[in-house]
């Protein structure tokens, strides 16, 4: 992806957005925490569009809070705000993509930034809840070896979808543990300047 993408709306905006429709903080910090997991991968693939990359990232979960009780129309109302906010096509069709396996009808990941978004978004909830239960809180004394242990066992985080997550990796053409170190080194790298998983 070369061409310059434009999202429409602005970071500051899109920010106001997500607390408008999400009172829970947890919330808040997920998007935040995708946000900046988005914009890693962006420096690394896309430089050029990452403001672009990190607010798909920032919004992909808009509407979930005010509509959890309607998975498979996830998105359908985000779309809605951000067409009456004048958000780009790109920018919708981006956020789409990552709920096509509640809803057929949606657009599924087909961009590099789709995908990574696919494989990484439940991924991240993960990590953070293994996170938080360690004795340093910290994600920089985090690895793979620990990852795994918690993406074999069902009953942890049993709300994160581990066939999404295996699915994003076939999509990337990934091997699990490559998902796996890698989003783990994105969080890390804005860790320290935000400790995201760290305090109560």
């Amino acid at each position: 992806m070369s061409e310059k993408l434009s999202a429409g709306i602005t970071r500051e905006r899109a920010f106001e957005l997500l607390k408008e429709h999400n009172a829970d903080p947890f919330h808040i910090e997920h998007g935040e925490t995708v946000e900046q997991t988005m914009r890693y991968f962006a420096r690394e693939y896309d430089p050029e569009n990452e403001e672009f990359w990190g607010i798909v990232g920032l919004l992909h979960d808009l509407d979930w809070e005010e509509h959890d009780d309607e998975p498979e129309r996830h998105t359908l109302f985000a779309a809605e705000i951000l067409e009456t906010e004048g958000a780009s096509p790109e920018l919708i069709r981006a956020i789409q993509s990552h709920t096509s396996d509640f809803n057929p009808d949606l657009p599924r990941p087909e961009h590099f930034m789709e995908k990574i978004l696919f494989a990484t978004e439940e991924l991240t909830g993960l990590i953070g809840a293994a996170v938080v239960m360690r004795p340093s809180k910290s994600v920089m004394d985090f690895n793979v070896k620990s990852l795994k242990k918690k993406f074999k066992d069902k009953r942890f985080a049993a709300g994160v979808s581990r066939d999404v997550i295996r699915s994003g990796a076939e999509k990337l053409g990934w091997e699990l543990d490559e998902l796996f170190a890698r989003t783990i080194e994105a969080m890390q790298s804005f860790a320290p300047d935000r400790d995201t998983f760290g305090k109560e």
